[in-house]
């Protein structure tokens, strides 16, 4: 019984260590301000991204009308419905010609590819329910009823809809779409998508000038002997094997 609560009390040390060493905002080119949260050994932002210029300052094109999207061969963003009012709550839709620039997300983040996503749907430890820890939780957002949705892990994920390659705007407040970096063959590409009515996280492939939502990760840090992120070296190995014995 002793060595089960001083068990415990290194876990919890741990854990609270990593959400405590990054819940600093983050800041993208044009001065967006997003949260993030730490999920494992992984952090994210907690918002979709909204940004309209890549972190080299580069603008990303606008494209409005449905002939431009269609016809759209480098990378393209719209707000939904072509209304910027949804910018601040549900971000941006950007085709995966802008995700495949590699330059997107704000410098030391990056679009997750698939081992990143699947590494987000392990630590949670149950396919079956991923999308109900991830979703924000209620009917302000998700059309109802979103039963089961309690956003454990601080995800909150929102539906805000994808544009199709034919440039129609769907399914906001149903469902949430977001890109993999990950190519599929070469005309298509991954993403991911939670429905209001489903509690799983699922997989597909898309055309690549579908306009999805974007969320970045964290680029893992390369630990290096002797420098003060040395204890991080000895904490993180632990708090992996934690979360792989929970599985």
């Amino acid at each position: 019984m002793k060595y089960k609560i001083i068990r415990t009390i290194v876990i919890s040390f741990i854990i609270t260590g990593f959400v405590s060493c990054h819940s600093a905002k983050v800041k993208d080119v044009d001065g967006n301000s997003y949260n993030t949260i730490t999920i494992g050994n992984q952090i994210w932002l907690k918002e979709n991204l909204k940004v309209t210029r890549f972190n080299d300052g580069t603008p990303i094109p606008l494209v409005r009308d449905n002939d431009s999207w269609i016809t759209q061969t480098g990378p393209a963003y719209c707000w939904y419905a072509n209304d910027s009012a949804n910018k601040d709550i549900y971000g941006a839709l950007y085709n995966f010609h802008t995700v495949d620039s590699k330059k997107l997300c704000p410098t030391g983040w990056h679009v997750p590819d698939q081992a990143d996503w699947y590494e987000l749907v392990n630590i949670i430890g149950d396919v079956t329910v991923t999308g109900d820890k991830l979703k924000e939780a209620g009917t302000s957002h998700w059309k109802s009823p979103n039963n089961g949705a309690d956003n454990k892990f601080g995800f909150t994920a929102l539906p805000a809809g994808y544009r199709s390659f034919n440039g129609s705007f769907n399914y906001m407040w149903i469902a949430a779409y977001w890109w993999s970096s990950s190519i599929s063959i070469q005309s298509t590409a991954y993403f991911w998508y939670m429905r209001y009515n489903l509690s799983f996280i699922d997989k597909l492939i898309a055309e690549k000038n579908n306009g999805f939502s974007v969320r970045c990760i964290k680029d893992k840090p390369v630990v290096r002997e002797n420098k003060r992120c040395e204890a991080f070296s000895v904490l993180t190995p632990l708090s992996l094997l934690v979360t792989r014995q929970s599985r």
